[in-house]
């Protein structure tokens, strides 16, 4: 470490001045672990985050161990008392909205004018979803109408369910939702674009395949009633998943950096969301597209060690 901890208690110091261990950008599950594995480490660490996470409006968050239904600001909230006693990292409310590298160092810029220098970066930011335009999506997407089965279909097992999605992933995400509900309709909106094969496997599955196009979503309250078509027909469901929800990366900041993007839209990780830039991590969504909480925690813990382990490198080798 290259600073004294004494300097960043609470009410001392300025993190912006110093030269920093690790710069953190995004503060969902990721981000955050990195940064009390990090502050464990005794490294000085900034962690920037404008408050605006993806599953802001969901009921409740699923599947994170001792959590499992919290709401979706209550483990953020939980993480950042916790975080309290580790003098050495501090939280920002900001956004980054520009990184440079000179160097062994990267410069990073916030929309209230902070610069932050650090030797490593880690970039946590996720995705953020651009929803198809159907009529009334908005309205149930997050409260009866979701993405993630693993997340959110146990509160909706054996009722009415449907799927909207096209193309090749439908048939296999077909069949994982049926896992919850037997009682399930597919609709395409729009020709359906999979093989007759997959038409008949979903045939031999008594699941409906509706190729209608859709004209709108009908809920009360974000509870999804029903859809209508533009035919004037009308389909009775009690909730529904959505096979593609447009998720595009929530920054393109690392791309200025010269880290590639995948063909799947994830920007190129190798283990423990190391980059092909010496000193710059991205974890989570950003680098898998798919995670969830627990998931996305477990690469920041992953990710917070590996740097750890560079950083003691580099003071050791230094220090000869």
């Amino acid at each position: 470490m290259n600073v004294d901890e004494k300097a960043f208690e609470k009410g001392g110091g300025n993190m912006s001045d110093a030269m920093l261990d690790v710069v953190i950008i995004g503060g969902g599950p990721g981000g955050l672990s990195a940064a009390l594995v990090l502050g464990r480490a005794r490294r000085t660490v900034a962690l920037v985050d404008e408050g605006h996470p993806r599953n802001a409006i969901t009921k409740r968050s699923h599947g994170f161990l001792t959590r499992d239904g919290a709401k979706p600001f209550e483990l953020r909230q939980i993480a950042r008392e916790q975080m309290e006693k580790y003098p050495t990292v501090r939280l920002h409310e900001d956004e980054a909205i520009d990184i440079v590298q000179e160097q062994n160092r990267f410069i990073t810029k916030t929309s209230k004018g902070q610069i932050l220098t650090s030797r490593k970066l880690i970039i946590a930011t996720g995705l953020q979803e651009e929803l198809p335009d159907i009529k009334g999506l908005s309205d149930v997407y997050g409260k009866s109408f979701f993405s993630c089965p693993y997340c959110d279909a146990w509160e909706f097992q054996d009722q009415p369910l449907v799927i909207i999605g096209n193309g090749r992933k439908l048939l296999a995400y077909a069949r994982i939702i049926h896992n919850w509900s037997s009682d399930l309709v597919v609709c395409t909106n729009g020709a359906a674009t999979i093989s007759t094969e997959e038409k008949n496997e979903l045939r031999r599955h008594s699941i409906p395949l509706v190729e209608t196009p859709i004209r709108e979503l009908i809920a009360h309250e974000g509870q999804l009633q029903k859809i209508v078509f533009q035919t004037e027909q009308l389909l009775e469901r009690k909730a529904g998943f959505l096979l593609d929800t447009g998720a595009k990366q929530s920054t393109f900041l690392p791309e200025k950096l010269g880290i590639p993007l995948t063909e799947k839209g994830s920007f190129a990780t190798q283990n423990h969301g190391k980059t092909e830039v010496d000193g710059v991590y991205v974890i989570g969504d950003a680098a898998k597209r798919f995670t969830g909480l627990m998931g996305a925690a477990s690469e920041g813990y992953e990710a917070g060690i590996a740097l750890n382990h560079e950083l003691v490198e580099e003071d050791w080798h230094s220090s000869e």
